[in-house]
């Protein structure tokens, strides 16, 4: 089967605006601003089955429909702030199939009624920043960009803007405040940005793979996209493969290929040849999967993960085998949220505070190993549910359900 966004390990220089533009590039962007009616766009998309592919899942033509339709301007911004340990397949797509991503935020863009875009990428992705503005420009140059696009009266710009490598920044409010030059802290919602988002107008925010995903859906229709993938999630994912695997990278597969399928035929088998212990689906923010037969032959879709009692996120699966400590996992996540809590919400600051503290204790065994455990648990749940924003809940998902899905890793005198 022929990639549908991974196009580039098909197609030599896709890269090249010359070579995506005569592999049927900004064909789609073209049928939609001269062909179709911006809620048409729209409905095709709902139609597809598309759901985002940022790590909540929510469908992606709903999401633009409940853009305020009585309030104007409209703005569309890509969340290009891929800062989730274990996740790199936005990277990928722009450095490798940019054309594809920007065409689908032209797209999107066109069908809520948007006239300025943006692409906000995490502040290390420097250089992909500046190879996007040689790319728009270059658009730009072609017509497909600018002033009435397609001798119509749409018109549209977009425009790049670096964060400062804050992972808090991937979290859609938190973007839209460093967006505007805040600190980048999550707003309270309601009310949420369809209704008052970029400069406090109605804004559709979207994840790099997910608009990577559109142009394919208008070239070829909803009905091919839904016939791809499960009846849960259409069309294809790409996976990101890392842990102790011995082929890790980004495999693009239908919804529905299992754990085993990516794990065996795509990443060759787990090191050494040891069993796989655990599985962290959604990176550093997962519960942990104990694994075994039924597991390994889950389909790999948001209810199947779901039903494991873990959020498949954005698919970026670590795989831990039995020669791993799950306490030297749970201390290498907590000091990673501790470090990127933005701090304004009492729940999260001072419970990441706390659970890095007690983790450190733990590895110098100082005290009761056994106090400190059910201590950690302990202040590990009471942060959840209390937070502002999902960054609180993440930051406790591996520490809850290590402990309480592999005791034995924590059984020491």
């Amino acid at each position: 089967m022929s990639h549908i966004l991974l196009r580039h390990r098909d197609i030599p220089d896709l890269h090249k605006f010359n070579v995506y533009k005569k592999n049927g590039g900004f064909s789609a962007f073209k049928k939609a601003v001269t062909k179709m009616q911006p809620s048409q766009v729209t409905d095709e998309v709902k139609n597809s089955g598309l759901r985002g592919r940022g790590g909540a899942g929510f469908p992606t033509g709903m999401k633009w429909s409940f853009i305020d339709k009585n309030k104007w301007p409209h703005y569309v911004v890509a969340n290009a702030d891929e800062s989730e340990p274990g996740t790199f397949k936005d990277r990928e797509l722009m450095e490798m199939n940019p054309f594809q991503f920007l065409e689908g935020l032209a797209i999107a863009s066109y069908a809520v009624g948007a006239n300025v875009a943006y692409v906000y990428l995490r502040g290390e992705f420097w250089d992909i920043a500046e190879a996007m503005d040689k790319q728009i420009a270059e658009m730009e140059e072609a017509g497909f960009l600018g002033d009435k696009l397609f001798g119509t009266d749409y018109s549209l710009r977009i425009y790049t803007h670096l964060g400062a490598g804050a992972y808090i920044c991937g979290e859609e409010t938190a973007l839209l405040e460093s967006l505007e030059g805040k600190r980048g802290q999550p707003r309270t919602r309601p009310p949420f940005p369809a209704v008052a988002g970029l400069f406090g107008k109605p804004t559709v925010i979207n994840n790099v793979e997910t608009f990577a995903n559109v142009p394919m859906i208008l070239a070829n229709g909803a009905d091919w996209y839904k016939g791809i993938g499960t009846a849960d999630a259409a069309g294809v994912k790409i996976y990101s493969l890392s842990g102790r695997v011995r082929k890790p990278g980004n495999y693009e597969l239908p919804f529905g290929s299992t754990f085993r399928q990516l794990i065996y035929e795509h990443g060759m088998g787990v090191q050494d040849g040891r069993p796989v212990k655990a599985l962290m689906p959604a990176g550093a923010s997962s519960s942990l999967i104990p694994v075994n037969d039924k597991v390994l032959d889950t389909p790999l879709d948001y209810a199947s993960v779901r039903g494991m009692g873990a959020d498949l996120g954005s698919a970026s699966v670590i795989v831990l085998d039995d020669t791993v400590d799950l306490n030297w996992v749970i201390s290498k996540t907590v000091k990673f949220f501790k470090h990127e809590s933005c701090g304004k919400c009492t729940p999260c600051r001072e419970g990441t505070y706390w659970m890095n503290n007690i983790v450190k204790r733990m590895g110098h065994a100082n005290g009761s190993y056994k106090e400190d455990t059910d201590l950690l648990l302990n202040v590990a749940k009471q942060m959840q549910g209390k937070c502002l924003c999902a960054l609180g809940d993440f930051s406790t998902m591996a520490v809850v359900t290590s402990i309480e899905r592999f005791p034995k890793d924590f059984n020491r005198a």
